[in-house]
């Protein structure tokens, strides 16, 4: 019964799940996922996650430096497997990545590089938005076959969840911190012109509008104005 391996895949997919809730930095929960990417399927010896943000690609979680080193590859060459499950909405394979002219300028030069044959890049969304991709490596020809695709689905859906959630403690924590900042910066402009709660946030508002200045950053030079003299600006 130990040796189960449906019982051994549903014990990797709890730890999965604990680790949504365990950690909210989105970079801890993809590090554990891809970790855990590589112990639970067999052909999987390398797996990362990459993210393409305006043209950018970044590696925000891998198993190793082969996903790190195949990442710079493809940010170098604007094409592969994990750029073209972000951008085409779908899921990409290659299992014999030195012959395949799908991407003739990274095909190649990656497996030359990494010895990388097998590649299988998933699309990593919630709902209708694209995240990233999940992508699982192989130095062998032809490793993943659909058992393999469902399992690592499976983590690409914790991995979206992962994200999107972290992402949107981010957001809200990011929030609080401003309204916080834009109250302090109020009171200091009470205090000092003895103005009500609604005129000092209305001469923040307006100042904002005028300088073409986000209300966080005029609020910011209130509180701490540049060049540390102690003196507030006049918004």
């Amino acid at each position: 019964m130990e040796d189960d391996p449906a019982l051994e895949l549903a014990r990797s997919f709890s730890e999965v799940a604990s680790a949504l809730w365990e950690k909210a930095e989105p970079g801890s929960v993809l590090d554990r996922i891809v970790r855990l990417c590589v112990a639970t399927i067999p052909a999987c010896e390398h797996a990362g996650i990459t993210v393409v943000d305006g043209g950018h690609i970044t590696s925000p979680a891998s198993s190793d430096e082969i996903h790190y080193i195949v990442d710079a590859i493809q940010a170098e060459t604007g094409e592969g497997p994990c750029v073209d499950a972000i951008r085409e909405h779908e899921t990409f394979y290659t299992g014999r990545l030195a012959s395949d002219d799908r991407w003739p300028r990274f095909s190649r030069r990656a497996n030359a590089v990494t010895g990388i044959e097998s590649i299988l890049s998933l699309r990593l969304f919630v709902k209708e938005e694209t995240l990233g991709a999940l992508n699982l490596y192989s130095s062998r020809p032809d490793s993943f076959d659909t058992r393999d695709t469902g399992i690592a689905a499976v983590f690409a859906t914790h991995a979206s969840v992962a994200w999107s959630a972290s992402q949107t403690m981010i957001d809200l924590q990011t929030g609080l911190d401003t309204r916080q900042l834009i109250g302090e910066a109020t009171g200091i402009l009470m205090a000092r012109e003895h103005l009500t709660s609604p005129e000092a946030f209305d001469i923040l508002r307006r100042a904002s509008q005028r300088l073409n200045v986000k209300l966080r950053d005029i609020a910011l030079d209130v509180v701490k104005p540049p060049g540390g003299t102690g003196q507030h600006p006049d918004p």
